[in-house]
């Protein structure tokens, strides 16, 4: 069974279908989703992606990301993903949207234009363990100092949306 992710424009108009893997391959410019979770002490909900992730494997990134399925909704599928992957659900806003091309390892291509989540939840995760190696809740300001003094543990995405993020979301920093 195969994969398709939605082909777009520059302005997220949808131009047609294609295999993930081929999108990967050819760095077509294709739609994605990423979900912000934050809880009451004012923390973000990270994971560590799964050893045997195509890329990106083991790297630290936001509650979950992927791809919207062909004539359906972003919300929606980024909500069923949310509860796909980290086992937890709760609603979900989109606070903006930004695109971004980052060649990754195994010779592929990211080339999204990615719609950002955001959502308020203290429910532990029960995350798939073929997507998830560990997660953890992390104070914002400790999240910010690891990004900075170990850049290369996170991935391409979650380190160019989280500022934008912590624009958008009622939160201390300090917490």
């Amino acid at each position: 069974m195969t994969t398709e992710v939605i082909l777009v424009d520059k302005n997220d108009q949808p131009i047609g279908t294609m295999d993930k893997m081929e999108a990967h391959v050819k760095g077509e410019l294709h739609r994605a989703f990423s979900v912000f979770i934050f809880n009451s002490q004012n923390e973000v909900l990270i994971h560590q992606r799964a050893a045997e992730k195509y890329h990106g494997a083991g790297l630290w990134t936001n509650a979950c990301c992927s791809h919207p399925i062909p004539n359906h909704e972003t919300l929606e599928c980024a909500q069923r993903r949310l509860i796909e992957e980290m086992g937890m659900d709760c609603k979900l806003e989109k606070i903006f949207d930004f695109t971004y091309r980052a060649e990754v390892e195994n010779g592929l291509i990211e080339n999204e234009f990615d719609h950002v989540f955001i959502g308020y939840s203290d429910a532990v995760p029960y995350p798939d363990a073929t997507e998830v190696q560990d997660w953890k809740w992390i104070a914002i300001a400790n999240l910010l100092k690891d990004l900075e003094n170990n850049p290369k543990r996170y991935t391409t995405w979650f380190k160019i949306a989280l500022p934008f993020v912590l624009k958008n979301v009622d939160i201390s920093e300090e917490a």
